[in-house]
């Protein structure tokens, strides 16, 4: 295993890493990038992104990659820990001028061995939709920039739609698009339908159909990324002015937010059973907020930079079933339709179901331990552990909080097991009521967290320096008065038919335990990678606009519970944090045998899991292979 310690040891590229699981192996001969291997020269362009699609062919070989880098997208059979990448023989690979690709993403429901639909997201706003296996451009969306002329940050299918797809503009708009629409010869007029805190929503006004069938303006700034949740009801939202808004996605309604310790946030994600959001952003923290109740409940340091992906493990997650009785937030409609979801959404027999199990009057719910990593543009991976005693800090049960009770390796608890060594957690054991009373179809929902500050300052074993001042906010509790105008509304008035709205969840496999380690005093942030977005010119006005506000606002927003102070929730240290290439890193996706990264010089590596690096056949034949190296 390459070297670790400090000195000229640290800035050496890692190509293994150890977890409690085992060892993670880059695959040098599993590298995809452009044919030629020859490192991209990143100044000035968009992030390099990758998209994966499994077309289910007899071959077995199933898996597709598409990725853009720079001007120019490519579309590969993927091979993953299977063989070799063949970079000679793309499927398809276009080269654009005048733009270039900046996001993309394929719809699961109708991808084929002959053909897939692509949406691919432009700098200038444009969004094409194409097939790389008949390689055909089948339409091309907002083509005379008339809906957006803003950098697309973000596109992505409605989950459970063949037709419907939602695309996020640097200028802080979403827009619903149907495909079998078109846009119109001329600019768009719209009527507002609902209005919250922040937030708008609007209809286009037409005799006949046409896109975008809605406006979303979201936050101040650009709205960097959106992801939604796994059963595809809620819309998580990540802004450049450092909020995360969860919306009820057919309603339009609010659930509630969260706001950044500071500067905008970048990239937002689900863990795989809907309960929890994990954010990362320009405060170098990835934060974890808890979708039952609203709040953030713990904060992760070990980047330098900012932090540009977030990602749950779905296939290294613990779920230990207990005999605590189902739990479930939202209405008896809602629990029967989750029971029996049907054929098409396997979720009753998954470990969805399973999450579920949690009893908030038992003293020990369902053991439960979450994986998620992070990688940022300080070229750093983390892998992170989200544990019992954060998720549930119940022990004692009261409302008054308590300090954790030490952790050692060689006196784990009877249902984990520990890698950390002789460690001390800060928690809060206030509890919270209010999640019986959550329903998914309201975003009163929220009600239960009215509370404009926290408790006071709790005992610190792990945190950072009190001295770092924060610029960046909005007004607090925002969350507590986004049903103003939407509280009345129902399941039944959903603004797009339900039917579109379902996705599968995936299967989990094995984790545990991981304590934070030592205390940091000092935050050593390498601000030459931190080269952010490149964005529009309009967009620059924007959030430098937004900025002066975030700066006014900061001292609302910090304390409360939409922005805990640092020692008031616990601080999470990684699992694992390696420096895996020389520049920022811009991909994050976890696979069944293995996790995929990518960076901005427009490599794509593949670490096969632990057990999973003896699949691939060619890996120490070089006449077989290309010579990749690791970069």
């Amino acid at each position: 295993m390459a070297a670790e310690g400090g000195g000229k040891e640290m800035n050496e590229i890692k190509t293994q890493f150890t977890t409690r699981e085992g060892v993670y192996k880059l695959l040098t001969h599993s590298e995809y990038s452009r044919p030629n291997r020859v490192p991209f020269n990143s100044q000035g362009s968009n992030p390099v992104k990758v998209s994966f699609v499994n077309v289910n062919d007899q071959s077995g070989n199933g898996d597709r990659i598409c990725f853009n880098v720079g001007r120019e997208l490519y579309f590969y059979i993927y091979k993953g820990v299977k063989k070799a990448a063949d970079l000679s023989k793309p499927i398809d690979k276009r080269i654009y001028k005048g733009t270039q690709p900046t996001c993309h993403d394929f719809n699961p429901l109708t991808a084929t061995a002959e053909s897939v639909s692509l949406l691919v997201g432009f700098s200038a706003g444009q969004v094409q939709l194409i097939d790389p296996i008949k390689k055909e451009t089948s339409k091309l969306f907002n083509e005379e920039r008339l809906i957006d002329k803003s950098r697309v940050t973000c596109v992505r299918w409605v989950p459970g739609s063949e037709n419907l797809f939602l695309v996020a503009h640097s200028s802080g708009n979403m827009y619903l698009y149907n495909v079998e629409n078109t846009c119109g010869t001329t600019a768009p007029h719209y009527q507002l339908l609902k209005q919250g805190e922040k937030y708008a929503v609007h209809t286009c006004k037409s005799k006949t159909a046409r896109n975008p069938l809605l406006r979303w303006t979201v936050g101040e700034g650009a709205l960097n990324e959106f992801a939604f949740s796994p059963d595809g009801k809620f819309l998580a939202c990540a802004s450049q002015d450092g909020f995360l808004r969860v919306f009820v996605f057919d309603a339009a309604e609010l659930h509630g937010t969260m706001k950044s310790y500071f500067g905008g946030l970048l990239c937002v994600c689900w863990s795989p059973d809907g309960r929890y959001i994990v954010a990362g952003g320009e405060d170098d923290l990835v934060t974890v907020w808890s979708f039952l109740d609203c709040k953030v409940i713990a904060r992760g340091h070990g980047h330098k930079s900012w932090v540009s992906v977030v990602a749950f493990d779905h296939c290294t997650t613990t779920v230990e079933d207990g005999d605590a009785p189902a739990e479930f937030s939202g209405s008896d409609e809602d629990f029967h339709e989750q029971i029996h979801f049907g054929a098409g959404r396997d979720r009753a027999n998954s470990s969805h179901s399973r999450l579920s199990k949690r009893n908030s009057t038992d003293s020990r719910p369902v053991s439960v331990t979450y994986r998620f990593g992070s990688v940022g543009q300080d070229t750093q991976l983390c892998l992170w552990d989200l544990t019992e005693d954060i998720l549930f800090p119940h022990l004692p049960l009261s409302r008054t909080r308590t300090h954790t009770n030490v952790m050692s390796a060689t006196n784990p608890p009877a249902t984990e097991q520990t890698t950390a060594a002789t460690t001390t957690v800060s928690t809060t054991t206030t509890n919270s009521s209010s999640s019986d009373g959550k329903d998914n179809g309201s975003s009163s929902s929220t009600s239960g967290n009215t509370a404009n500050s926290l408790p006071s300052t709790l005992p610190r074993s792990n945190s950072l320096p009190h001295a770092s001042n924060p610029a960046g906010g909005s007004t607090p509790n925002s969350h507590t008065g986004s049903s103003s105008n939407s509280s009345s509304s129902t399941k039944g008035n959903s603004i797009i038919d339900s039917t579109f709205i379902a996705t599968s969840v995936s299967k989990f496999a094995t984790l545990s335990l991981h304590d934070s380690r030592k205390e940091r005093h000092e935050k050593d942030h390498k601000r030459n990678h931190s080269m952010g977005h490149i964005s529009s010119k309009s967009s620059d006005k924007l959030n430098q606009l937004s900025l002066s506000r975030m700066a006014k606002a900061d001292t609302k927003t910090l304390g409360t519970t939409l922005c805990p102070r640092m020692e008031e929730v616990p601080l999470l240290e990684p699992l694992v944090c390696k420096k895996i290439a020389h520049e920022r890193l811009t991909v994050l996706i976890f696979l069944e045998d293995c996790l995929v990264t990518a960076c901005q010089e427009g490599f794509i590596y593949t670490w096969a899991r632990p057990g999973k690096v003896g699949l691939l056949s060619s890996q120490n034949n070089p006449a077989n292979s290309p010579s990749g190296t690791v970069v």
